[in-house]
């Protein structure tokens, strides 16, 4: 990781103190008619230097854009001007981001953060946003036609406390951390690679795993169910976090699909290239509950990962089965393309009989119809506890991330009703399939449906491109808006 820190000496002059390349955050006033430099500590003689060119490039001032000013043979070679937007912490982030992405490859760019409305949140946004942008995922090392990159930030913010630099640093390496766990191809990432690589990092919190005979004993038919047709077995992941003299205690869960065929009803070759990545919610409560450890916030946390590989074989499970889930509730099979719910159900089964939280959360790559409703950027969100609601949008707001609340029809639950078992795991048209499927998860929350939230974030999971601090791949979506969440309670 980009190594980012704050100036050896916060109190000197940023140009002189800070030879090579230099960083001033640039932002357009209301009502004004150009860009400004958002700097009081710029020298007299470049602020003349920086208007002309800032009005030579037509700089706007927009989040993230970038253009670099050239003096050569000067103490301070480099001067990029970064737009900040609107100074909040999201255009911050977008700037850190687009100061990592940019052609400068010196070995450190020093940021001039002084003038910073909020100078700890630019901070915190900037750091977060450098670390994600430099993401990438390789299973080879770099060659040397990748040339030099950058490798450090200097960030001169007089005042502010290394716990903003901390806080950025622990948040982008667990979304980070949940990144790779998604973009691991599904050959190596098993159900038990996926355990391992957790227990590995698993640190002050208590870690439980259910193998396939444990399953079974303990009467978790769905998981192993949708697991069936693998030779490489389900397994339940519990982790828990439990703070002395927590305020809070959050239960998450998360779908664990390691890889997905479809099962019988399998996916035409395009819909399965990805599929890989239909664990992302299942890596998003690990990477939030282990950073909620590693930040020491008073909230207990536990995360459960319902984990599978829906695989097609002899053993495979098949339309028309019934299932008797963990908690006894029972599910006719209409679809083995809908196994994300059927693990799901008994995960929160066991939450519901085992905790009584304040909070139930699950997230999941569910439906593709989610991206039909909201696009590639935007999660649904699904609650009937309209502060929850609230919370969890204005977390995601802050985090970078985006959430829009759909609603639970009562009049649509009859879709999901089956005539010989308790529900079906699939309708019988398309229509409203993200509210269905968020509707048959309910069943499951029993007495706890008016503290559960589930978040279907099938499409923000992944990139197709790299775009401001998300890089190509899988995006780690959830990390950082549970552990703002988390922090707000």
């Amino acid at each position: 990781m980009l190594d980012i820190a704050f100036t050896a000496g916060p109190d000197e002059p940023i140009i002189g103190a800070a030879p090579g390349v230099v960083a001033f955050p640039v932002s357009k006033p209301e009502g004004s008619a150009s860009a400004a430099v958002v700097a009081t500590s710029l020298p007299d003689d470049l602020r003349a230097e920086a208007e002309a060119f800032l009005a030579q490039v037509a700089h706007s001032g927009k989040a993230g854009e970038v253009h670099i000013l050239h003096r050569p043979l000067q103490e301070t070679s480099k001067v990029l001007f970064v737009g900040i937007g609107e100074g909040d912490e999201a255009g911050w982030r977008s700037a850190g981001a687009a100061v990592t992405r940019s052609s400068v490859k010196e070995t450190s760019v020093t940021i001039e953060i002084t003038s910073a409305r909020e100078p700890a949140a630019a901070v915190r946004g900037f750091a977060e946003g450098a670390w994600l942008a430099e993401y990438k995922f390789r299973l080879v090392e770099p060659g040397p036609d990748d040339g030099p990159k950058l490798t450090g930030l200097r960030l001169h913010a007089p005042g502010v406390d290394q716990r903003a630099i901390d806080t950025a640093r622990i948040v982008a390496t667990h979304t980070r951390f949940a990144r790779d766990l998604t973009n691991m191809p599904s050959g190596v990432k098993t159900p038990e690679w996926f355990v391992d690589q957790v227990t590995e990092r698993g640190g002050r919190i208590e870690i439980k795993v259910w193998d396939p005979a444990e399953l079974a004993a303990d009467g978790f038919n769905g998981i192993l169910a949708v697991g069936s047709g693998s030779s490489r077995g389900p397994r339940l992941l519990r982790l828990d976090y439990a703070p002395e003299g927590a305020t809070r205690h959050v239960v998450l869960v998360g779908k664990g699909i390691t890889f997905d065929t479809g099962g019988i009803d399998i996916k035409p070759a395009d819909a399965m290239a990805l599929m890989r990545k239909d664990m992302g919610g299942g890596a998003a409560v690990v990477g939030a509950t282990l950073a909620a450890a590693e930040l020491e916030l008073p909230v207990r946390v536990t995360a459960l990962v319902a984990l599978a590989e829906n695989l097609v074989s002899g053993t495979s499970w098949r339309q028309g089965d019934v299932i008797k889930h963990y908690g006894g509730l029972t599910t006719e099979v209409r679809s083995t393309d809908a196994e994300g719910r059927v693990v799901l159900g008994d995960a929160l089964a066991y939450a519901v009989e085992t905790y009584d939280p304040d909070y139930l959360i699950d997230l999941a790559t569910l439906t593709g119809a989610s991206r039909v409703a909201l696009g590639k950027r935007i999660a649904a969100l699904f609650s009937e506890d309209d502060a929850l609601v609230k919370a969890l949008s204005e977390a995601a707001k802050a985090a970078g991330e985006s959430v829009w609340q759909l609603p639970l029809p009562g009049d649509y639950r009859a879709a999901v009703v089956s005539e010989i078992a308790d529900l079906y795991n699939s309708t019988e048209v398309s229509a409203a399939g993200t509210i269905t499927a968020a509707l048959y998860l309910r069943e499951f929350t029993g007495e706890q449906h008016d503290r559960w939230a589930h978040i279907d974030m099938s499409s923000p999971s992944w990139a197709d491109s790299a775009n401001g601090e998300l890089a190509k791949g899988a995006t780690g979506w959830g990390v950082r808006t549970l552990v703002r969440w988390f922090e707000s309670l």
